[in-house]
């Protein structure tokens, strides 16, 4: 079933690794749960510490503390935190991200570009010399930024070099800048993910469609068309209700046939126990065709 997605540009002799990363990360079922830990540079610490959110989060082993002990994909995170707390939790499946940015500087003020920080064979050869448990690359491309010729070309490279080596990669899919006038806009997402697979892409990870300021699971249908053999992760936002995330997420997949998520506050933005349930809850709609009411009783149990 997973032959499909592996993409040509695999060595032969890497296809084995490669087809035994993506059963194990998505656990036979084609679909990811992409646990999200990159927003230290992303938000800052406006995700991390204030208003509701646990003073345990402000530490960043609090994300590494739930990725060991929680059902997930994958955990996306920095270089710098892999190797900085990557000795005590060596069996996590890491996706080392390689750029990111902060929101310091407003959209509208400045076209964004998240240059590349480290290259796949520097991940490469970490994953060697340190044991640890690396299934892949990530990398953010802002369409519409007047510097998107510059990411689309480190993001074509970063997949190619990722797939010569056996590894997964994923890429973030942001329209952003001064000409995108509605990032979420569904048409504009479903090219956004018409272009991930354009750059040959695994996954592609996008922001959620909204009409009218509201989500409707049938918008994505032309973005996971678009996609192609590229699987659409839908990001978690903002942190809301367990029951309304979970349902959200059952029809995404269920009914906007995306294959995955990327959730990162909806997750940390909790104390550990409840962090890891509501982490197990999305992992059995994504990895485990579980049902709504099933993820609901992991909550509690």
């Amino acid at each position: 079933m997973l032959e499909k997605y592996i993409p040509a540009d695999v060595p032969v002799d890497k296809r084995k690794e490669f087809l035994a990363t993506l059963e194990e990360v998505t656990n036979g079922s084609g679909r990811l749960m992409l646990f999200a830990g990159d927003q230290k540079v992303e938000h800052l610490n406006n995700d991390f510490y204030g208003k509701d959110i646990p003073l345990e989060d402000n530490d960043p082993e609090h994300l590494f503390k739930i990725a060991s002990k929680a059902k997930i994909g994958v955990f996306a995170t920095q270089f710098g935190l892999i190797s900085r707390y990557g000795v005590d939790y060596p069996n996590i499946p890491y996706l080392v991200k390689l750029n990111s940015k902060t929101n310091l500087i407003p959209y509208s003020a400045k076209d964004p570009y998240s240059e590349q920080w480290l290259s796949v064979e520097d991940v490469i050869e970490f994953k060697n010399y340190s044991g640890l448990n690396i299934k892949g690359v990530g990398y953010t491309v802002y369409l519409g930024s007047e510097h998107e010729h510059s990411m689309l070309k480190e993001a074509a490279n970063i997949v190619h070099k990722a797939h010569k080596a056996g590894m997964l990669a994923v890429l973030w899919m942001y329209p952003k800048g001064n000409f995108v006038k509605d990032e979420h806009d569904p048409h504009l997402i479903a090219g956004a993910a018409g272009v991930a697979v354009c750059l040959g892409a695994d996954f592609a990870k996008v922001k959620v469609p909204y009409k009218n300021g509201k989500f409707d699971p049938t918008l994505l249908k032309e973005a996971t068309t678009a996609a192609g053999r590229c699987g659409v992760l839908c990001e978690g936002g903002k942190k809301i209700d367990e029951a309304e995330f979970l349902r959200e997420l059952y029809e995404q997949i269920h009914i906007g046939k995306t294959r995955g998520n990327g959730t990162g506050r909806n997750i940390h933005q909790r104390p550990l126990n409840e962090a890891i349930k509501m982490a197990n809850a999305i992992y059995a709609i994504t990895s485990e065709n579980k049902n709504l009411e099933e993820a609901l009783e992991i909550l509690t149990s």
